[in-house]
């Protein structure tokens, strides 16, 4: 039987962070990934030599130690790309971030002045209590802009209304963002939040590019990357994990540990313990949800198509939640350039109607979308690809912090299990945000607990 000191669960950013950490100390930890390559849900697929980022990943973050660490990772092939972003409502484009004399002209003066008076009344008299998106966006819009530029496409992406998602879901992906601060910007140019920056970092190949090279890093330093390798037992014994039963195609494999790092998601980590979770465990599990996802990749005969990085589309008149247009991300993504790749993002949940269209079905939906919203005229179409994710986005549904509570519980006396990423904390967090629980999951599994510092 195989044995490590340490040994990871997922090759994404948060699993890849840790690792680099291990090497970077002189350990060499190995990686179990279950799919066929690094990145997680931030890798990026490649489909005729055209290349798909799984979702559209800024590289954004506050923390300096990780904006030096993707410099020094990717050198010259970490570009700065202008952002160009629009939201598509009621047939029309406005420019996003607002700009105010944009909107003014496009809603028309009655409609923006009821606007303004729909944000006084809730300075006037705001919700009493934020328990809901939905009043945390108004007592900071006003209701009208909430249901002009947030309602509609919050709802395609979770499958809920918004009286039904946790509050913290629009406090954790709105930060410092409020109709004052909109406005702050669009006027006087002034910007002191993330959300509206106007340019980014991205690698010239996409952001599956970045996770190659830690890969690189990690594997030069003698760690191990296991691909195709899905953990199917985890095994432990008075409060510590012992040891793994991984498959690969039709062979299982018994892999004993140490020390044990986990970015699978927290519903399946303690779903496959052994000796079981009780039962009370077991049931928070059921209350826990995840949101799927489906991106339709458009290779079309035609360049420059429109000059957005990305559209987020606020109608309910297509299923569409946010199109790509992947070579105003990187000119290197597209190997023809002539021509362009879209990607049509499409929110669901794994097992209903539109995640069981065949793929054909789903490329003829996405190309009829883009007409329809007017930005092809059908013709030029080379072909399409279709990517289907499972567990993107983990739910704030109003009981979640209940549930997760019980799960989180039972989990903490494990001595030697650190749980880090997205899916591992049931966090709906970003990629610095991720790798950073990364780093930290590697530092104390060595009891270290100095700052970052990498």
């Amino acid at each position: 039987m195989e044995h490590h000191p340490f040994i990871i669960i997922g090759a994404g950013p948060a699993g890849l962070a840790a690792a680099y950490e291990l090497v970077r100390q002189g350990k060499q930890p190995l990686i179990l990934e279950q799919a066929d390559k690094v990145g997680g849900l931030s890798r990026t697929e490649v489909y005729k030599g055209y290349r798909f980022d799984i979702g559209g990943h800024r590289f954004l973050t506050h923390h300096a130690e990780v904006q030096q660490l993707w410099e020094k990772m990717l050198g010259t092939d970490f570009q700065q790309v202008p952002r160009l972003s629009r939201l598509f409502y009621q047939n029309r484009f406005f420019k996003y971030p607002l700009d105010f004399f944009d909107t003014l002209v496009k809603l028309g003066p009655l409609e923006s002045i009821l606007i303004v008076g729909s944000y006084l009344k809730a300075q006037w008299r705001p919700y009493p209590e934020e328990a809901t998106f939905e009043q945390w966006v108004s007592n900071r819009f006003g209701r009208r802009l909430y249901r002009t530029f947030f309602q509609a496409y919050t709802e395609k992406v979770w499958g809920v209304p918004c009286h039904q998602i946790e509050a913290s879901m629009a406090a954790q992906r709105i930060t410092g963002l409020s109709l004052k601060t909109a406005l702050a910007n669009a006027l006087f140019g002034i910007n002191r939040t993330k959300t509206l920056t106007g340019s980014f970092h991205y690698p010239i190949l996409g952001p599956g590019m970045m996770w190659e090279r830690f890969q690189q890093e990690v594997e030069n330093r003698q760690g191990r990357i296991y691909f195709n390798n899905r953990v199917m037992r985890i095994y432990h014994d008075h409060g510590r994990l012992q040891g793994l039963t991984v498959q690969n195609g039709h062979k299982t494999t018994d892999i004993a540990g140490e020390n044990f790092i986990s970015s699978m998601p927290l519903t399946e980590l303690v779903a496959r313990l052994d000796p079981p979770a009780p039962p009370e465990v077991l049931a928070a599990l059921g209350k826990l949800a995840f949101r799927d996802f489906i991106l339709v990749g458009l290779i079309v005969n035609q360049a420059d198509l429109f000059p957005d990085n990305w559209i987020y589309v606020h109608s309910n008149d297509v299923k569409v939640g946010r199109i790509q247009n992947f070579r105003n991300w990187s000119r290197h993504m597209v190997p023809d350039p002539g021509k362009s790749s879209l990607g049509m993002e499409y929110f669901c949940n794994q097992g209903d109607e539109l995640w069981r269209l065949p793929d054909q079905e789903l490329i003829d939906l996405a190309s009829r979308e883009l007409m329809r919203l007017g930005l092809w005229d059908g013709r030029g179409l080379e072909g399409g690809v279709v990517f289907r994710q499972t567990k993107a986005y983990p739910v704030y549904n109003l009981s979640y912090k209940k549930h997760l509570s019980v799960i989180q519980r039972f989990l903490k006396p494990f001595e030697n299990l650190q749980c880090i990423g997205r899916s591992g904390t049931h966090r709906y967090n970003n990629m610095d945000q991720s790798m950073i629980t990364g780093f930290q999951a590697a530092r104390r599994l060595m009891g270290q607990n100095q700052p970052l510092s990498i």
